[in-house]
């Protein structure tokens, strides 16, 4: 009999609160009978292509509704847990320093009243801490960090990917592509013949303008029980959050980073240095319909071992709905729900990273990229956050122009592999 079970559960809009354990372990169970019935409705439509060469449509249906249940309960059971994790801005700290302090006192007036001597004085005492009223204020340090964190959370590639602070526009990397110059020798041979050198190349990562523009009203801003660093870290994750992942799969360089899908693609048996090597499934826009999970571990096996012990699967959620209908060759399905909540899915072992900005399964896309992406993408964050306040152009709200600076690029060209939807 199939199990029934209930749509996700919602939370309260704006709650004091945040979810208890037992609600985000409830959340939990609920997915994974969510998973439980997707396996039976997935084993019936199986069942029925075998005996009768195509399944019952009442069959595939269910088994899409639960599909699109089940992303629905992962989404929730995460939220869950970043909502039990996070911090309160406002808690005590070990240790501030006065200098600190007095920053974020003078950006707190600023941002609520619109008074900028505070954040003018600090400027005259270390030009370090604010710019110049047209290009904004820097927030502080505090503020700074738990946009980070948020945008660590909120942004799938910038989770797995190297992340390097810088406090210049651009970051240069010099990088051995043959690896380095070494050889083999006795204590007393001469060294007559010396090693070849290694071949360097420079990888150059600018960091460019992000901005959101965040707006509040002047009673928000009055309420002194409002946490002013915690509203605007949160009110900008979301809109940083979402250019982020967009520029750092398939950004073209210009005004932002190049994502690591806009290099040139080759098939694996050409690859070179300076273009991304992919695995072709050998069907036009889908997987073959025979060991479709070949392909995967064929991608699996296009990795070097070295990359291979931290490697990760980056997919959309639609790719990745289509993967939970794969079995291996003894009936297994390949793909894995998370052991716990807060933890995620894997697939053939190694976990995966969902980013809504990859492609779909079509005609020669590259939907799906496996690799070790802390080596092999880079994202360059230039130091300091700039917020400059607007009372002006959307009368009776006001606006906060705030912005980062931000780069990104591919580091290692051997340490991502693509999969391929096409025949070569």
């Amino acid at each position: 009999m199939t199990r029934q079970f209930s749509p996700a559960r919602r939370t309260k809009e704006g709650e004091a609160d945040g979810p208890t354990s037992l609600e985000v372990v409830e959340a939990f169970d609920e997915f994974m009978m969510a998973f439980e019935a997707f396996k039976e409705a997935n084993d019936e439509r199986l069942a029925q292509i075998e005996s009768r060469v195509s399944a019952d449509v009442v069959t595939t249906e269910k088994m899409e509704r639960i599909n699109r249940a089940l992303d629905e309960h992962k989404r929730l059971v995460d939220g869950l847990v970043l909502k039990s994790r996070r911090p309160h801005l406002s808690g005590e700290r070990a240790e501030v320093s006065a200098s600190s302090l007095q920053h974020k006192a003078a950006f707190e007036g600023y941002v609520r009243h619109g008074a900028e001597s505070g954040l003018r004085s600090l400027e005259a005492k270390a030009m370090s801490v604010g710019s110049d009223p047209d290009g904004g204020y820097l927030v502080p340090e505090e503020t700074e960090r738990e946009i980070g964190r948020l945008l660590s959370h909120a942004s799938p590639i910038r989770a797995i990917a190297g992340v390097r602070e810088i406090s210049g526009s651009v970051y240069k990397k010099p990088f051995a592509i043959t690896g380095p110059a070494t050889g083999w020798v006795a204590e007393t041979t001469a060294r007559s013949t010396p090693t070849d050198s290694s071949t360097l190349a420079e990888l150059s990562f600018p960091a460019m303008e992000l901005y959101a523009m965040p707006a509040a009203t002047q009673t928000l801003l009055d309420d002194s029980a409002v946490n002013i660093d915690e509203w605007i870290a949160q009110e900008v994750q979301v809109a940083f959050a979402e250019q982020e992942g967009a520029a750092f799969v398939s950004g073209d360089g210009t005004n932002k980073p190049t994502g690591f899908l806009a290099y040139t693609s080759v098939a694996e048996a050409s690859w070179e240095w300076g273009k991304l090597g992919y695995v072709a499934t050998g069907v036009d826009g889908a997987f073959p319909a025979s060991d479709p999970s070949d392909a995967l571990i064929d991608l699996v096996y296009a990795l070097k071992a070295g990359y291979r012990q931290n490697a990760t699967w980056v997919m959309n959620r639609r790719v990745q709905g289509e993967i939970r209908k794969i079995k291996d060759a003894d009936g297994n399905y390949i793909w894995q729900p998370a052991a716990q909540a807060g933890g995620v899915a894997s697939l053939l072992n190694f976990p995966i990273a969902e980013a809504e900005d990859m492609p779909d399964i079509a005609s020669d896309t590259t939907s799906i990229a496996f690799g070790d992406f802390r080596r092999g993408y880079l994202v360059v964050d230039r130091l300091g956050v700039r917020v400059l306040r607007d009372p002006y152009s959307s009368k009776p709200y006001v606006l906060f122009y705030t912005t980062k600076r931000v780069g990104g690029g591919v580091q290692d060209f051997d340490a991502i592999k693509l999969m391929k939807f096409g025949t070569a």
